[in-house]
This record gives C-alpha cells, sequence and structure tokens, in this order.
C-alpha cells in the first residue's frame, strides 16, 4: 500500500510540474510551439524554410505513439533543445494513419498515410531532414540528407539536429554522424571533468 500511494503522489506532483506535460492537438498527435502548420505543399515548405533560412524537416508521428510521447515530454522540452530547433528548422508534422493531402517535393499528391507508406516509414516517430535544393521530380524521401528514425536521448537527438545544421553529411568537408556523435559525446564528458 505505501509503495501505491508513493507512485500515486509522484503522479500527482509530475502532473504539477510545468512542462512535463506535452500539449496533444485534436489530431491525438503531440504539439510542440515550433511546429508549423502549413498546407503539406512540401516545395512551399521547402521555400519557406529557405526565406527564413531554416532546414525543413518532417517529423512523423501517430496517436498513441509512446515513444513519440517520451520524446514531447522528455527531450524536445529540454530548453536547449527546443531553442535549437526553433532557432534553426522548418518542422512540418506528418501523421501515420492520416487523410490530409500532402503535396510531396516531386508533385505528387496523396493523404498522409499513403504518401509515408510511398516513402517506406514505418515507425514513428521519424524525422526526415532535408536539403535546401532538390532536383526536380525527387521526392522528400529520396532528397533527405538524414533521418532519424525513433526515440532518442537529449545527446543524441541534439546531435542529430547540429549534424544536419552543421551540413556535416557532405561527404567532402563532414564526417558520418556515428563519428561526429562520438566525438560530441567525448567533449561533453570532457567538460565534466
Amino acid at each position: 500500500m505505501r509503495k501505491f500511494m508513493a507512485a500515486v503522489l509522484l503522479a500527482l506532483a509530475a502532473m504539477s510540474l510545468p512542462g512535463l506535460a506535452a500539449n496533444v492537438g485534436d489530431d491525438g498527435l503531440h504539439k510542440s510551439p515550433w511546429m508549423r502548420e502549413t498546407f503539406l505543399d512540401l516545395r512551399e515548405d521547402l521555400a519557406e524554410a529557405n526565406a527564413e533560412g531554416k532546414r525543413l524537416a518532417l517529423m512523423i508521428e501517430q496517436r498513441g505513439c509512446i515513444y513519440c510521447k517520451m520524446m514531447h515530454e522528455e527531450v524536445y522540452p529540454q530548453p536547449e533543445i527546443a531553442q535549437y530547433i526553433s532557432d534553426n528548422f522548418f518542422v512540418v508534422q506528418i501523421n501515420l494513419h492520416g487523410d490530409r493531402e500532402v503535396t510531396d517535393l516531386d508533385g505528387e499528391s496523396l493523404p498522409e498515410k499513403d504518401m509515408l507508406r510511398k516513402w517506406g516509414i514505418l515507425f514513428t516517430p521519424t524525422v526526415i531532414f532535408l536539403p535546401e535544393e532538390v532536383d526536380e521530380g525527387m521526392s522528400a524521401k529520396d532528397a533527405a540528407v538524414a533521418m532519424m528514425p525513433g526515440a532518442f536521448q537529449k545527446g543524441t537527438t541534439l546531435d542529430m539536429y547540429t549534424w544536419v545544421n552543421e551540413k556535416r553529411y557532405d561527404m567532402e568537408n563532414g564526417e558520418d554522424f556515428q563519428r561526429y556523435h562520438a566525438r560530441r559525446i567525448q567533449e561533453r564528458q570532457s567538460k565534466q571533468d
């Protein structure tokens, strides 16, 4: 009984802390202030992201996704991550099972669920990162410079967004994500020592 009461008190305390509970929209998806409401024409979204000097990121999620919830309650609210995404990314959310019309970069229009099937997206959350320039006729999946499939802790998440934003995927001047991430982990650990 004592463990049960402690769990109830802990749950009540957690619910009263600001920032812990993620906002959930009418569609059942978690919402963050840095997400954009658009007409889901990815060509327009890419142009708008470029006009703002930001990178376009497509965040694929679904209702009831425990990993999406974790990201929105534990990772994305971290001030450093939220600020970095807000400053550098134009984020468009797409529902894995949604029916809103999405126009791909290649001009094809499909409901969200069919577009994601076309792109081969199976898991949520998945983030697709796009370059500033996309060749005509190329789909978002084919144009992607990186994908982040799944939920990750704050260090990995921040490193992925930073790696994309700094164009470290550019094989001439960059480094692969695993080496970059390992280096960043070492840098963070050396600062703690």
